[in-house]
């Protein structure tokens, strides 16, 4: 049996690979007060570009808050992007968020016992910088509300 090799959608996440930097808004939740921050990630690709792993770090008043670890791979069933999200929160994850590309936009959603996500990334048409935004839906709520959105730049 022949090893299987990245393909398109692999090719698709390599996109975010390297350094970015950007200036974030958090909105008031039950995690916090909400306000300005700044945000850092590096992304690389792993496991011969089977998957691409994410390390970020978010500071507010002038101190890091939180970091993150995630990691991207297509799922080869359905072509879905799949993102394991661990954090400085301490939640395991319940699972990979799940989605797909819609142009330069990838959009995933993710249901756990504390509720929904869905988390959107689009690509600049350069490449070069990118945003991202959090809405959840917590138990008991109608709607989802936006969480927090950033714009980062390759640095």
């Amino acid at each position: 049996m022949d090893m299987p090799r990245p393909g398109p959608g692999h090719a698709r996440l390599a996109a975010f690979v390297g350094s970015w930097d950007g200036d974030e808004t958090l909105e008031p939740s039950p995690w916090g007060p909400g306000g300005a921050a700044h945000g850092r990630g590096v992304y690389r690709l792993v496991t011969d570009g089977m998957a691409v792993t994410q390390d970020y770090e978010e500071e507010k008043d002038g101190a890091v808050a939180f970091r993150g670890h995630g990691v991207f791979t297509i799922d080869p069933a359905s072509g879905d992007v799949l993102w394991w999200w661990f954090d400085s929160m301490g939640f395991p994850p319940d699972g990979p968020a799940r989605g797909r590309w819609d142009g330069n936009t990838l959009e995933l959603h993710k249901s756990t016992p504390r509720g929904e996500g869905r988390y959107r990334y689009r690509l600049d048409d350069d490449g070069n910088a990118y945003e991202f935004q959090i809405e959840n839906r917590c138990p008991g709520q109608d709607t989802f509300c936006l969480f927090m959105r950033g714009r980062y730049r390759r640095v």
